[in-house]
């Protein structure tokens, strides 16, 4: 058994033990080896696909948090489907396969066009990842540096001014009424956190003030993985690219901030600057931007020359 298969067990069965919450969310092996001339990890593509068959007065925002996904990522594939009334019976993709983010692969990555959460563990080479919503439009989100100053559990909200009116009061206390939920980790820029919720549906939209939801299942697992003093980064990364068994994936989500003017250029670029470019299928590259599904897309084969 290689040292690969190895870490994967030790660092599974951690997780299993360390774990006190009925609901687990999965761990990922990846590797960081190169192929090649390719700038990118060999294998920094996890995850897995599944099928799921409607039932009756099921959402598509229930099926998503029973995944473990943001609303965005079944929206992303179903863009036609009523997310309230889904045709029962009907099977759906669940996808639960992403490109690691295009980052050092440390600590906590937040990607704010898929909405996601990467907390890496690079002793274990392993990767766990949770959906999040996100700041609204007027509130967005900032991108860049930050790290864990506080961990707190039961926090009180202090109200913004923006929410006085409708809340009728300036503090809320611990309790189903805090939109904090149970768990709140505090961000060098004090405006923000990482919290739970006590609306999941808001997992995968953008409806906060800035800070990061989280489903309350997953903030009880990320809340006792991160201590203060924990890097954390904030990207804005609407374009992945990856590679699994020599494939070239890419990965498209919505242009979220209207930032980036030509997505078909800037995926261009950043194949390129991996030494991916030269196996990619040009073809197969415009339809996997024209779709923008956020799910990755083979979209070629590794170079070898």
């Amino acid at each position: 058994m290689g040292i690969f298969c190895i870490r994967i067990i030790f660092g599974a069965i951690f997780f299993l033990l360390a774990s006190t919450s009925p609901v687990l969310a999965a761990a990922f092996g990846y590797q960081m080896n190169f192929i090649g001339n390719a700038r990118v990890p060999a294998m920094n593509v996890v995850g897995y696909e599944q099928t799921h068959v409607i039932g009756p007065e099921e959402t598509l925002l229930d099926i998503a948090r029973q995944y473990e996904l943001g609303y965005n990522e079944l929206e992303g594939l179903y863009p036609d489907v009523d997310p309230w009334v889904p045709p029962a019976g009907m099977e759906i993709s669940i996808p639960g396969i992403w490109v690691l983010p295009p980052t050092r692969h440390e600590s906590v990555v937040i990607n704010l066009p898929e909405m996601r959460l990467y907390r890496f563990f690079p002793e274990y080479q392993l990767v766990k990842t949770y959906p999040i919503g996100i700041g609204r439009q007027g509130f967005n989100t900032p991108t860049g540096e930050t790290g864990v100053v506080t961990r707190e559990t039961d926090p009180e909200w202090t109200v913004t001014e923006a929410s006085r009116k409708r809340f009728g009061r300036a503090v809320v206390p611990p309790g189903p009424d805090n939109p904090l939920g149970k768990y709140w980790v505090g961000l060098a820029d004090n405006r923000i956190g990482i919290h739970g919720t006590n609306f999941p549906w808001g997992i995968g939209r953008r409806v906060s003030q800035g800070c990061l939801r989280m489903y309350p299942e997953h903030i009880e697992f990320f809340f006792n993985e991160v201590t203060v003093g924990t890097p954390v980064e904030i990207i804005y990364a609407p374009v992945k690219a990856g590679v699994q068994d020599d494939t070239i994936f890419l990965e498209i989500h919505p242009d979220i901030h209207d930032i980036v003017p030509d997505i078909y250029n800037h995926a261009e670029l950043l194949l390129k600057e991996r030494g991916l470019l030269p196996g990619v299928d040009r073809e197969r590259m415009r339809r996997a931007i024209a779709a923008r599904r956020g799910v990755p897309e083979p979209v070629g084969v590794v170079s070898q020359h």
